[in-house]
């Protein structure tokens, strides 16, 4: 695996495709490493013409972990958002979009594609609007603003996600993060169990960081609300969001998109909080077309959450 040094951590990293060809930038979510993103889309943007990147985010996978930091106190983090107060955090998310600009300078890409799913959505975000002349266009899936107000979780989605799991029983963990899966995942789109066990193995060999996880999970609520940034953003902007999802509800996406001047929205019917495969070429599609600039706009955010898909701009 190969590894960077930036912004005073390593970060590893896995690129795909040629690299003349425009970039595209992969930013996955809380606790998730790189192998999380769908072979078959990246394989997909690569036919499609794009230099892949993909990394793992500080404190998970094969990336510099923070153990100077010990874990933080999840219960007292989210009592305190409640009254709107932020928890003291390790890092925030402008460290880790940070992170992602030393990335690009360490592989010499002066300007690229930004797409991130969920945390990496508000990392994305928040790269788009400072980092506004390195950014070609940015991608925010089953993401959200962090304004205050907006739905949280199901109980059983946040239920799952809270659920403890010894780190050092290798079974336990494969088991919680299967039923994470089974609560969050897309109701319309089922991943077959082998298929995420499968992946849940491959992760869990490739290494676990049950601390740096909730080490991410303070820095989103620290991070706070993202609306003052997302105004400033200028870049061609694509919301993607499922209507069936219970970590991150749709509202959260539409919201996203009407605070991101241009942005459109295009609202998945059935699709929950990840990356199933029987999406994957309407997901290329929808990338494809955004980032060779040829979405035309059809509805706005309010309509194209009730029709179930569309864009607005």
């Amino acid at each position: 695996m190969a590894t960077a040094q930036a912004n005073g951590i390593t970060i590893a990293y896995e690129t795909s495709g040629n690299p003349l060809d425009p970039p595209v930038l992969l930013i996955m979510g809380l606790g998730m490493q790189l192998i999380a993103w769908p072979q078959d889309l990246v394989d997909g943007l690569v036919e499609q013409g794009y230099y892949v990147v993909r990394f793992d985010n500080r404190d998970i996978g094969l990336s510099s972990k923070l153990h100077q930091h010990k874990k933080p106190n999840l219960l007292w983090a989210y009592v305190k958002s409640l009254f709107g107060l932020r928890p003291a955090s390790a890092y925030t998310l402008n460290d880790m979009a940070d992170d992602a600009l030393g990335l690009l300078d360490a592989l010499a890409i002066s300007r690229a594609h930004v797409v991130g799913v969920s945390m990496g959505g508000m990392i994305a975000q928040i790269f788009a609007s400072r980092f506004a002349g390195r950014t070609l266009s940015l991608t925010s899936i089953m993401s959200t603003s962090g304004r205050r107000g907006l739905p949280g979780p199901t109980a059983a989605a946040r239920n799952a996600m809270m659920r403890p799991a010894d780190p050092n029983d290798r079974k336990a963990v494969v088991e919680r993060a299967l039923h994470v899966y089974r609560t969050i995942g897309s109701p319309s789109f089922p991943t077959p169990e082998r298929t995420l066990r499968a992946g849940i193995e491959r992760a869990v060999e490739r290494g676990t960081s049950p601390d740096g996880v909730a080490r991410q999970l303070v820095a989103i609520v620290a991070s706070g609300d993202r609306t003052p940034l997302l105004r400033k953003i200028r870049c061609p902007a694509l919301v993607i969001h499922g209507a069936a999802d219970p970590l991150v509800p749709v509202a959260c996406g539409v919201d996203t998109a009407q605070s991101i001047p241009g942005a459109r929205l295009h609202v998945i019917e059935g699709m929950g909080h990840d990356l199933p495969q029987q999406l994957i070429e309407r997901l290329l599609a929808l990338l494809d077309q955004h980032l060779h600039g040829n979405m035309t706009p059809e509805l706005p955010p309010q309509a194209a959450h009730r029709a179930g898909s569309g864009t607005h701009h």
